[in-house]
């Protein structure tokens, strides 16, 4: 996946990068469950409609009233699985290991949001898509989830089999910003 990665383009008005292999677990469940996931995977799981949280090491992505995307360090899949997994024996929950299934890219710099908007048909500026706000979306002509991390920081989550579409689509995208 290395290779995947974006060379600089457009000077430093944009970059974009695969992000480290991650934990993702796809966690669903009530309000008695969110509270329980929320205390074994040490972030809060936000109720706000589109919102993630975060610490230093994890995120909690919003993607639905009952569905969240947490993200962690690789290493912490097994003990964030058996541990969310023993927090939550008595309250009903699904919790997915999808690890694997995604690639994450991070696309940063003055025109992130440009870059992203020659696919993406949501209004990026930030009074309207602010710093913390998450969703799926699409991308081109790929689901999506999208995270904006600060003003000019973006994370975009994607299915691994859409990753080489995503970085081609990316790259010649770039072209047109400079």
């Amino acid at each position: 996946m290395a290779a995947r990665a974006l060379p600089p383009g457009a000077g430093a008005l944009v970059s974009v990068a695969l992000v480290p292999p991650a934990t993702r677990l796809s966690f669903r469940g009530g309000p008695d469950a969110a509270e329980a996931c929320a205390a074994a995977f040490g972030c809060d799981l936000p109720r706000r409609a589109c919102r993630a949280a975060a610490t230093e090491a994890r995120a909690a992505l919003w993607l639905g009233p009952d569905e969240w995307l947490l993200l962690a360090p690789e290493a912490e899949t097994a003990a964030l699985v058996a541990a969310i997994g023993a927090g939550l024996a008595a309250v009903p929950h699904a919790l997915v290991d999808v690890s694997h299934r995604q690639v994450g890219f991070a696309i940063a710099g003055t025109q992130a949001a440009t870059l992203l908007n020659t696919g993406c048909p949501l209004d990026l500026d930030p009074a309207a898509f602010p710093v913390g706000m998450c969703t799926r979306t699409v991308l081109a002509k790929c689901d999506v989830a999208l995270w904006r991390r600060g003003v000019d920081l973006f994370r975009l989550e994607v299915n691994r089999s859409f990753a080489d579409y995503v970085a081609g689509y990316l790259r010649v995208a770039e072209r047109g910003l400079g």
